[in-house]
């Protein structure tokens, strides 16, 4: 088959609001078509391919890589947005090529140690533009790649590069000035931040209670957790622990996007195009409200009793710490960072060069380098 062929299969099993590739507004650098992958389908490839994506293995969701090999890192989150992003896209009748690369981008500017990494570069920048992960994938993906001869970045398409500046509402903030501020994105976009939310909340339950900050019996008094744990029951009830818990998991994600999947569906029934999409300005994906407030109640009782927990803050003190002290070492001096790094002082704002070299490091290569500098028993 041909590009042409697969395109004529879009226009054919696609919901009329779905964004077809042929209507792509096309890449910052011109490019010929391939002979027969779709922009989005090459998109998603230059994701999967490209250095910042391989590097999410080791870096943070929750738990740090020190704290065991069975915990999420950003990597496997990805993996798990994309597989529910594509279960949303199928069933919505959207493009899910263009879905899953916004899906398998959506935290590629992610620097080490989590949100908590994040916090401490946009306090360490705030005199600077400040740090935003949604920022720096864009810088990511337009600038900071090198694999072209004759452009830099991935160059990808305009769609996929508005799924990072509009992963999440308002549609009009400072990142969205190139992607008509107010609009609402395409719902392949749309989908992608229920598939995150959903993703998050399920294995931060899974990883949570396996590492034992979690205590399941509190757990079970969260409504929407116990209806899940209930049906659970109702499937294996004479099943072990570690079983009862999966199931539960299995149903909590099954149950959210059955819930997304009849919300939608009744929020499109008088769209029919996706100028109307956009011209909304708002998302037409999301949980009903009574779903959306079990939810909250939920994502509550992790902020109090995983994401707070002592052993967490403890990690996250220590993360900014690295943080802080590499920063004022690679801006005092410049020279301990990589030549071809230090290079780009000549040219760039030399904290915006440290800032990037900083974003781009795994947990254990920021941990390796806070060493080198400051431990003398490490060699350099």
């Amino acid at each position: 088959m041909n590009r042409e062929l697969f395109a004529e299969l879009e226009e054919r099993v696609l919901a009329p609001y779905a964004m077809r590739s042929r209507n792509t507004r096309g890449r910052r650098h011109p490019e010929e078509e391939h002979s027969f992958r779709l922009p989005f389908q090459r998109d998603r490839d230059r994701i999967i391919h490209c250095s910042a994506f391989r590097r999410l293995e080791a870096k943070t969701q929750v738990f740090v890589d020190s704290e065991g090999d069975y915990y999420r890192t950003r990597l496997t989150h990805t993996m798990e947005v994309a597989q529910i992003t594509r279960t949303l896209a199928r069933a919505l009748q959207l493009n899910e090529d263009l879905a899953e690369a916004v899906a398998l981008v959506h935290d590629l500017g992610h620097p080490p140690f989590g949100h908590a990494g994040e916090r401490q570069l946009d306090e360490l920048l705030a005199e600077h533009g400040g740090f935003d992960h949604n920022a720096h994938c864009l810088r990511i993906v337009d600038e900071l790649e090198r694999r072209y001869p004759t452009f830099p970045g991935l160059n990808l398409t305009h769609e996929v590069r508005e799924g990072i500046a509009k992963h999440a509402p308002p549609y009009d903030r400072p990142l969205a000035g190139a992607f008509d501020p107010g609009l609402a994105p395409p719902l392949e976009i749309q989908i992608v931040d229920c598939a995150d939310e959903i993703a998050y909340t399920a294995h931060d339950i899974d990883d949570g209670i396996k590492s034992r900050m979690l205590d399941a019996e509190a757990l079970a008094s969260v409504e929407l957790w116990r209806v899940c744990l209930d049906t659970a029951r109702a499937r294996c009830d004479r099943a072990a622990e570690p079983i009862l818990i999966y199931q539960a998991i299995r149903a909590l994600i099954d149950l959210l996007v059955r819930d997304v999947l009849e919300r939608t569906t009744q929020a499109l029934q008088c769209i029919q195009t996706i100028a109307e999409v956009r011209q909304t300005g708002k998302p037409l994906v999301g949980f009903r409200p009574e779903t959306g407030a079990m939810l909250a109640a939920l994502k509550s009782f992790l902020a109090e009793n995983l994401y707070a927990h002592p052993r967490v803050l403890r990690m996250t003190r220590k993360a900014q710490r690295v943080l802080r002290c590499l920063f004022r070492a690679y801006l005092r001096e410049p020279r301990q960072m990589p030549a071809h790094v230090a290079r780009r002082c000549a040219d760039e704002p030399v904290v915006r060069v440290v800032a990037d070299y900083i974003a781009g490091m795994t947990d254990r290569f920021a941990v390796s380098e806070y060493e080198k500098l400051y431990d003398p028993r490490v060699r350099a």
